[in-house]
């Protein structure tokens, strides 16, 4: 293979990973309230909308710092999740999905109102401490940018995992999301586990926003990308959190991939091919299991 084809695949497969990386993440929040709830939120890409934004706010308008401002907006989104839970979402637990569904498509219509209140409908630039800055390796160029995204995937699944595995909250949280009676009655606070759960999935999702915001720009509808998100949901198994991550890696270097290599248009739904065929072969997704409810 010639150096420049090779330079061109290591140059898609960088950018793929990184946009899968954005896709993982948000599939992430969609899967860690499923398995809590059993509710589809999908809102959860309007979630990274408002975290980019608040983002953007600190350091724009007030002049805060980068990194300052990234942890402000994680925890401002994180906390607006958990009382969306308190407020709203807990008193449709039970009701038909369509119901919850409708509910979440609604709230997500209603934060891009008041973003477009609130931040009008321009386009933004959020400036980081890696804007424009590249470095060669052979010849591929490397984006400071899409590495943050990549790097902070990592630490951010690493920080989890040890939350869920190690944690005493991390495990309560387990164990209110597998079995609600059992960890009432072991005097596991569930309703607050299921809150802290929204939390950390709008902060997941705040922290996809920031990531994204300097290679996506930054409006009202950049929360759209929560439909391809929960493509990967699908793809990787809903319910699955590594399933999510890899869906959206799998996600992200199809359309990379796609949109190189294959005629124009193609790209924008070859992602669903691959997840119809997928899903016809193995309908739970590729790390999903089949679950058996007993009657």
């Amino acid at each position: 293979m010639e150096g420049s084809a090779l330079d061109t695949i290591l140059q898609l497969g960088l950018n793929g990973l990184a946009v899968g990386c954005i896709y993982g993440l948000v599939a992430l929040g969609f899967v860690l309230i499923y398995k809590a709830t059993e509710l589809v939120n999908f809102a959860q890409g309007d979630l990274l909308m408002l975290g980019a934004f608040v983002c953007y706010m600190f350091v724009v308008w007030y002049g805060v710092g980068y990194w300052a401002a990234f942890a402000l907006a994680v925890v401002i989104v994180g906390l607006f999740g958990a009382a969306l839970d308190r407020t709203v979402l807990r008193r449709v637990i039970g009701q038909p999905q369509f119901a919850v569904v409708m509910l979440t498509i609604g709230l997500g219509a209603m934060f891009r109102s008041v973003a477009s209140l609130i931040w009008g409908s321009e386009i933004y630039t959020l400036p980081t401490p890696f804007s424009a800055r590249t470095s060669r390796i052979g010849g591929v160029s490397v984006s400071h940018e899409y590495v943050s995204i990549i790097v902070g995937t990592l630490v951010l699944c690493a920080v989890l995992y040890a939350f869920f595995t190690y944690s005493r909250v991390g495990v309560a949280m387990q164990a209110a999301s597998q079995n609600q009676l059992a960890a009432y009655y072991m005097g596991i606070p569930v309703k607050r586990m299921f809150s802290l759960i929204w939390a950390i999935s709008a902060g997941v999702a705040a922290i996809a926003g920031v990531l994204l915001a300097p290679v996506s720009l930054i409006d009202i509808n950049l929360g759209f990308i929560g439909l391809k998100a929960f493509a990967a949901a699908v793809l990787g198994g809903f319910g699955s959190i590594p399933g999510a991550l890899v869906g959206g890696i799998t996600i992200g270097l199809i359309e990379l991939f796609s949109g190189a290599y294959l005629p124009l248009g193609v790209k924008d739904v070859a992602a669903y091919i691959v997840l119809l065929l997928v899903l016809a072969i193995r309908p739970q997704g590729m790390f999903g299991t089949v679950g058996r409810k007993k009657v």
